[in-house]
């Protein structure tokens, strides 16, 4: 449970988002639609945020989720580059699948794919990390809140902070499509999406 009402925003669609691939630590750049994404969730939060100036604001430290927030503090009327960043909130490495389509690792890997598919929680693909090493690092970044928070990150963060904010089992969590178009509200145990 968190004190503060947290806002997160997935970072807008990039060109391995469109085409399926793994993306996990790998420092890819939103694409055109992301960027429309970033401002409509700009517009969204206008209307969930009664002062803009009021929350903290958190970023991932990847490249896609840094222009993300800074279109989304554009669009609320905001200095661009005026938030944190917090390496805590990278995305689930996914090891040596990055840069990989589910169905070229389905080729390449099939054990381990299947593996993956019956605990995909905890599974731990090669060089990467599974989602419940990402849930550590998640909850060692919560108790640092200290106001309501607008945070830029990605699908894996959120997969995990469903879990352990709102309650869901982690084998559901983790299988969740993730949006990159609305914004993830979390207000103590109570988490829901607006768009």
């Amino acid at each position: 449970m968190v004190q503060h009402k947290l806002y997160v925003v997935r970072h807008g669609q990039t060109d391995w988002n469109a085409a399926g691939r793994f993306q996990g630590q790998r420092d890819i750049p939103i694409n055109d639609t992301g960027r429309g994404q970033a401002r409509r969730n700009g517009e969204v939060l206008a209307g969930l945020l009664d002062d803009p100036t009021a929350p903290d604001y958190v970023s991932s430290p990847l490249a896609r989720t840094r222009e993300t927030m800074e279109i989304i503090r554009r669009t609320l009327g905001l200095s661009a580059r005026d938030y944190e960043i917090d390496g805590r909130l990278k995305e689930v490495s996914y090891g040596a699948w990055e840069g990989y389509t589910t169905d070229e690792i389905r080729q390449l890997v099939p054990d381990d794919r299947r593996t993956r598919r019956d605990d995909k929680f905890n599974y731990v693909p090669p060089r990467g990390e599974s989602y419940a090493m990402l849930l550590d690092r998640v909850k060692a970044w919560l108790p640092y809140l200290e106001r309501d928070t607008v945070c830029v990150a990605h699908g894996g963060i959120i997969r995990v902070l469903r879990h352990h904010l709102g309650g869901m089992d982690p084998t559901e969590a983790v299988r969740l499509e993730v949006p990159q178009d609305q914004v993830f509200v979390c207000d103590g145990s109570e988490c829901r999406w607006v768009s």
